[in-house]
């Protein structure tokens, strides 16, 4: 059923239903719990929901904000009104190098892994590029699907060099954590972020469907010392993060 048929008033409004934004607020309610209006997806404009169901768009209006008081619709600014999703929403700093557990931690959620790969390997060409690997060189990997409070939240597939990592095993919940008792703990990162649309494999692993917006992360780590610790290649949901850098005014000899 389209989204018209659902909302044309012969279906739902009721002389003695009670205030019509009330009918109205239960209508898009039913909506929501039968999958109509899925989590995350943007409501009609008022004007249109207004036409739909030849209500006013102040009943309209009332009853959107009735669904927004009750958790229900989420009101965005100047982008609208969308169904509340039931995923965490992460605010991620760019300007803080800090492992995937140790976020959730500070959130108060809890993380956790569903490992994917975990070995020793020949190196990829990119891994020996990334890594400053020589060619006969080892490979320790890590690929896992990370939750938080039970939700997928991002896939990353680390790869370090053995005299790093020799036992990639040892890695149970945080890398961070292992790398800290060994010394190896990286102080410094690069990292390069694009958008993508998720493949079928990435897809169904995030729980999300195929052609869905996410983010590809690379991060190449740095020892204190200037030595690559970890070449890190993660795919994010996009519904689920956002990342945020604090940017300053340049100095005037760095405008010259």
């Amino acid at each position: 059923m389209s989204i018209v048929e659902f909302l044309a008033p012969d279906n739902w409004l009721l002389p003695d239903g009670g205030p019509r934004y009330m009918q109205l607020r239960r209508r898009l309610s039913e909506g929501v719990d039968q999958g109509l209006l899925k989590a995350g997806s943007s409501l009609p404009p008022e004007r249109e929901i207004a036409t739909i169901t030849d209500l006013s768009r102040v009943t309209v209006r009332k009853a959107i904000q009735a669904l927004a008081e009750d958790g229900i619709i989420v009101q965005k600014q100047g982008s609208g009104s969308f169904v509340a999703s039931d995923t965490p929403q992460i605010e991620q700093s760019l300007s803080r190098l800090t492992s995937f557990s140790e976020d959730m931690s500070r959130r108060g959620m809890a993380s956790a892994s569903i490992w994917l790969e975990r070995g020793i390997f020949m190196p990829s060409p990119d891994e020996v590029l990334a890594l400053a690997l020589t060619p006969d060189a080892s490979v320790s990997r890590i690929a896992r699907l990370r939750t938080a409070d039970d939700k997928p939240m991002a896939i990353e597939r680390a790869s370090l060099s053995t005299d790093v990592l020799p036992n990639p095993l040892l890695v149970e919940t945080s890398l961070y954590d292992v790398l800290d008792k060994s010394g190896f703990r990286p102080v410094r990162a690069l990292q390069k972020i694009s958008a993508i649309n998720l493949q079928e494999d990435n897809a169904t692993l995030l729980g999300v469907d195929v052609g869905t917006a996410g983010l590809r992360i690379e991060r190449t780590s740095y020892h204190a010392d200037g030595r690559v610790v970890e070449f890190t290649q993660s795919i994010y949901r996009g519904d689920a993060y956002n990342f945020v850098a604090e940017l300053r005014l340049a100095k005037e000899q760095d405008r010259t």
